[in-house]
């Protein structure tokens, strides 16, 4: 007999989930055509994905950059739909709406400098904050990452291989459009400003770390690291493959300044423990929360 599994319906967001996200969406949408209009437009520089098609075509074409915008991402609201759902698309019909629009109030504005290199880096971060902040907060400002997603299922390379290539492909195009390979430069510096200050934004300057750690002390360490550091500790039961021995595998959840304190305790209690440390997105619910130091 199968086993019956208990239904999850659905919650829909609330009113008040519904207009924080949506403020920050607007507010990222309105840094992205800040950066795009202020900084990299002006100077010719782009940034990847449909975005740099669209200062490209804008460029050749003569047409308007918003406009540019809003019809090459229109067909990937669609696909977002249908692989990711409709609050998302929706989300995304709305930053996209409010970044055509800015970019087009924006555009008589002049540029702060005709420094290209300047340009590129001020451009970049304002644009990689906003794009990240319409990320997190469950929106997209460009259709290249959905793409990657169809075409991932067809290629043997990953969604970020994927998109690196297109962008890659779009940024060096900009050398033959503009007629100038300094742009095309710039632009890759730009890009790759942009797309760490999306990771920045997306997950804060708060790293978070998951600590995993195997010892022969383990309520030794879990004490140290209660009383010491302030962390929760949880004890798990792990099986040596080759020796066939059960031992205590300790894990906990730290951020990244107690990186150096949680090292320095376990070289004290076990200076022969197993440690690994790696990095995580988001920590939610638990008792993530920090403990009085006695």
């Amino acid at each position: 007999m199968a086993p019956e599994f208990e239904k999850v319906e659905h919650k829909k967001l609330t009113k008040g989930r519904l207009l924080k996200n949506g403020t920050f969406i607007l507010l990222g949408a309105v840094l992205v055509a800040v950066g795009l209009e202020i900084f990299l437009v002006p100077n010719q520089v782009i940034d990847g994905g449909i975005v740099g098609i669209s200062i490209m075509l804008s460029h050749l074409t003569g047409l308007n950059l918003g406009l540019l915008l809003f019809v090459l991402n229109l067909p990937f609201f669609f696909l977002g739909y249908k692989q990711i759902g409709k609050t998302f698309a929706l989300s995304t019909l709305f930053g996209v709406v409010m970044m055509s629009i800015g970019t087009n109030v924006l555009h008589p504005v002049p540029g702060l400098t005709r420094d290209p290199l300047l340009a590129a880096v001020f451009g970049g971060i304002i644009l990689g904050i906003g794009v990240g902040m319409v990320i997190r907060y469950g929106g997209s400002l460009d259709g290249t990452e959905i793409l990657a997603i169809l075409f991932n299922k067809k290629l043997p390379f990953s969604v970020g291989q994927i998109v690196l290539f297109l962008n890659l492909f779009i940024l060096g195009s900009a050398g033959l459009v503009f007629e100038n390979w300094d742009r095309a430069m710039y632009s890759l510096i730009a890009y790759f400003i942009a797309f760490k200050m999306i990771d920045t934004t997306i997950e804060g300057f708060d790293e978070t770390k998951s600590v995993w750690i195997i010892s022969d002390r383990p309520e030794k360490l879990g004490e140290c690291i209660l009383n010491r550091l302030g962390r929760g500790v949880t004890y798990l039961r792990g099986e040596g493959a080759y020796t066939g021995e059960y031992k205590k595998v300790l894990f906990c959840v730290i951020t990244r300044l107690e990186e150096a304190k949680l090292k320095s305790i376990v070289e004290d209690v076990d200076p022969h423990a197993f440690l690994a440390i790696g990095n995580i997105h988001d920590v939610k619910g638990g008792r993530f929360k920090k403990r009085d130091i006695h």
